[in-house]
């Protein structure tokens, strides 16, 4: 991914605020720095003049990204057999969700501090083979038998995937700075369709981890987020609740969204935003931002485990409907019409 430019902008100096994420405490707990997705240059700018500027390498900085590094950081409950998932209290909840949403920012931190030449290139082709989505086509793929799924169209926009990276950088370079705001989002049956990482107890489907899915990478640059029991949470720019929206209407998901409680989330902060704000967030975005947006949110939700779920139901229903039904009716009516029922070498078909 290369490096994103900051738009030339009047107001960019007088803006303050976080287009990617919220504060983050360092250890002493008092001094803070702020993130700024939107222009590398504020993360240098908003760092204390006593903190020493961290440079990771390509392959460190890579190494956040990846599954295995990405646990370690944020603590995440995985699969099965960790405790704590069989018998999570809220406090726990709130503790993990806070880890998680400050492992989510200062990875992204990082990510747009470093260097054009260490940043990695075309980080999302990098991790594809990590993502929930990429497995679940890698699935439904060895399942068609029958030819029912577009494999060539889907095949060539996975391996085309490094367009998000540069989607995203084109949309890093036009959104305009914010405060991040907190919203809750809601679906039908009380599932994660985002693939938001999961936090504490589920009532549906199996647990994502952080960076284990392509809507979480792509969510992160924009602000942080995590799925519990029946909602999804984000607290970031508006851009990544313009996705979300996109995302769901395109696979005509039911969904709802309202502002995140300001008590909700503790020790991140956020601002709780009623519908009219949000409102004047997104008249504040021009078309084109929207556009290139919207086309992010289409791509995703193409190669989304909820259409590859949609496409493993049609080949369900096309084993259960492979053969003429009407056919074998009028070969049963003729041998029930003729008292007859087929020994063991005839092969009149039956069923």
């Amino acid at each position: 991914m290369t490096e994103p430019t900051a738009k030339p902008s009047a107001q960019a100096d007088s803006q303050k605020g976080s287009v990617a994420s919220a504060k983050k405490s360092n250890n002493s707990g008092k001094n803070n720095a702020k993130v700024t997705a939107h222009d590398s240059q504020h993360f240098i700018e908003n760092v204390p003049k006593n903190h020493v500027a961290e440079t990771p390498d390509k392959a460190a900085l890579l190494a956040l990204f990846t599954l295995s590094s990405v646990e370690e950081v944020a603590g995440e409950i995985k699969d099965g057999d960790d405790t704590a998932s069989a018998t999570p209290t809220e406090s726990s909840i709130a503790e993990l969700r806070v880890a998680l949403y400050h492992a989510q920012h200062e990875r992204t931190r990082l990510l747009y501090m470093a260097s054009a030449t260490v940043r990695p290139t075309y980080l999302v082709q990098t991790l594809k083979s990590q993502f929930v989505e990429y497995q679940q086509y890698l699935l439904a793929q060895q399942l068609d038998k029958r030819g029912l799924m577009d494999t060539d169209g889907l095949e060539r926009l996975w391996q085309q995937l490094h367009v998000v990276d540069d989607i995203i950088e084109d949309i890093v370079r036009h959104m305009p700075a914010q405060q991040p705001a907190g919203w809750q989002l809601t679906t039908q049956d009380g599932r994660n369709p985002l693939c938001f990482a999961t936090v504490g107890k589920l009532k549906n489907g199996k647990p994502i981890r952080d960076q284990g899915s392509l809507n979480s990478y792509v969510l992160g640059h924009f602000g942080v987020s995590s799925f519990t029991y029946d909602r999804g949470y984000y607290i970031g720019h508006v851009v990544g609740y313009l996705f979300s929206c996109y995302f769901c209407a395109h696979l005509s998901i039911s969904y709802g969204v309202t502002a995140l409680g300001q008590q909700v989330v503790s020790d991140y902060e956020y601002a709780s935003l009623e519908t009219p704000y949000m409102v004047r967030l997104l008249q504040g975005l021009d078309g084109y931002c929207k556009k290139r947006i919207y086309q992010l949110a289409v791509i995703c939700a193409r190669l989304s485990v909820f259409a590859s779920d949609k496409r493993i139901e049609r080949m369900l229903i096309a084993e259960v409907n492979d053969f003429d039904k009407k056919l074998q009716q009028q070969h049963l009516d003729v041998l029930l019409l003729n008292g007859l029922m087929p020994d063991s070498s005839d092969s009149t078909p039956l069923f």
